[in-house]
């Protein structure tokens, strides 16, 4: 490997570590403090390995290829807000970083001829902490 290539999940590199890293990361009483940081653990694990890309030598694939997982990290990121957090200014910047966030994405897919993916609505109120839903809720995308 040269001094210019970073290591990849495909050869053994630091994505797997961080995921590892990250997943042995225990989790004692839960909190919705706890949870909030488990679900951005988790956004942020499925982000840098999403955004490890083989690359196709299309610079403009390439690129959306790597920014749409980067985009969604920042989504699921926002969702975590709105479901455990109460500041409203905050969540009001969730809200709008989710419509972005799935604005640019459906640009860069259609900038490169990828079909659109089936609309979701955007998670608007949080889940009860505790609820039977909370560890389920908003994860289809």
């Amino acid at each position: 490997m040269s001094s210019r290539q970073t290591p990849s999940k495909r050869s053994g590199g630091w994505s797997l570590a961080f995921t590892a890293m990250l997943a042995a990361t225990p989790l004692a009483a839960s909190t919705p403090h706890k949870e909030f940081m488990s679900a951005n653990e988790a956004a942020m694990i499925k982000m840098m390995v999403d955004m490890d890309i083989k690359p196709s030598g299309d610079v403009d694939r390439d690129f959306v290829n790597m920014m749409i997982p980067h985009h969604q990290g920042g989504i699921d990121m926002a969702v975590a807000q709105l479901r455990y957090g109460k500041n409203e200014q905050l969540r009001r910047l969730a809200q709008e970083i989710i419509v972005a966030q799935r604005q640019e994405i459906a640009a860069m897919r259609l900038a490169v001829g990828h079909p659109l993916p089936a609309s979701n609505p955007s998670p608007t109120t949080p889940v009860p902490h505790g609820s039977p839903s909370a560890a389920h809720h908003g994860q289809e995308h």
